[in-house]
C-alpha cells in the first residue's frame, strides 16, 4: 500500500471537502494549507515520506489562491535536492463557474509536479458528454488532466453535485493505485 498525502489551500470549506472525497479514495491523510499559506512544520516530513502527492486548490481569478502559491515557492527546498522526484503527482481544483478557467489551475499543478521531478497522474476517466448527461454523472465536467469540481458561490460545500464528489473519490483511487504499481 502506498501513502498518499493531499496537500490543499481551502478558502471557504468547498475545497476541503473535496479534499476529503479525494482522500477518502486514496486512503489518504490530508494536510491543510493555512490561511497564511503555511503548513506545519512536521508536513514537509510527511511530504517527504509519500509516495504520492495529491495538490488541491480552488481556482481564484484564474488560478491557484496566493497562499497556495506561497506552499509551492517554499516547496523549493525539496526541489534543490529532488526530495519528491520520481513521487506520484496529481491535482484538482474548483470554482463557481463549469469553467472558470480551471484548466489554468490544474495546469500550473501539474507544472509544479514535473519541476520536481515527478509522475503526474490524469484523471482517467471519459467524459459524462452525453444529451442525458447530467451533474450526477462520474466527470460531469469532462476534465482529463486532473480532477475538475464546480462549487456553487451562492451555497455552502454541502450543494457540491454528487457526481463531483464521485470522480473525486475515483481520482484518489487512481493515484493510489498508481503510486502502489510503481512502488513495487
Amino acid at each position: 500500500m502506498s501513502k498518499i498525502v493531499v496537500v490543499y489551500f481551502s478558502g471557504y470549506g468547498h475545497t476541503r471537502r473535496i479534499a476529503e472525497a479525494v482522500a477518502a479514495g486514496a486512503s489518504a491523510s490530508l494536510l491543510a494549507v493555512d490561511s497564511e499559506g503555511n503548513i506545519p512544520e512536521a508536513g514537509w516530513d510527511e511530504l517527504a515520506a509519500a509516495d504520492g502527492i495529491i495538490f488541491g486548490a480552488p481556482t481564484y481569478m484564474g488560478s491557484a489562491p496566493w497562499q497556495f502559491k506561497k506552499f509551492a515557492d517554499a516547496t523549493s527546498k525539496a526541489w534543490f535536492t529532488r526530495a519528491w522526484q520520481d513521487k506520484v503527482f496529481g491535482g484538482f481544483t474548483n470554482s463557481a463557474s463549469l469553467n472558470g478557467d480551471k484548466a489554468v489551475t490544474l495546469i500550473s499543478l501539474q507544472t509544479l509536479a514535473s519541476q520536481h521531478g515527478g509522475i503526474w497522474v490524469s484523471l482517467g476517466l471519459p467524459p459524462a458528454n452525453t444529451l442525458a448527461s447530467t451533474r450526477q454523472d462520474v466527470n460531469n465536467l469532462g476534465g482529463s488532466v486532473g480532477l475538475l469540481v464546480q462549487s456553487p458561490s451562492d451555497a455552502g460545500a454541502e450543494a457540491i453535485p454528487q457526481g463531483d464528489l464521485d470522480t473525486a473519490g475515483k481520482y484518489g483511487a487512481r493515484v493510489a493505485e498508481i503510486a502502489s504499481r510503481l512502488k513495487a
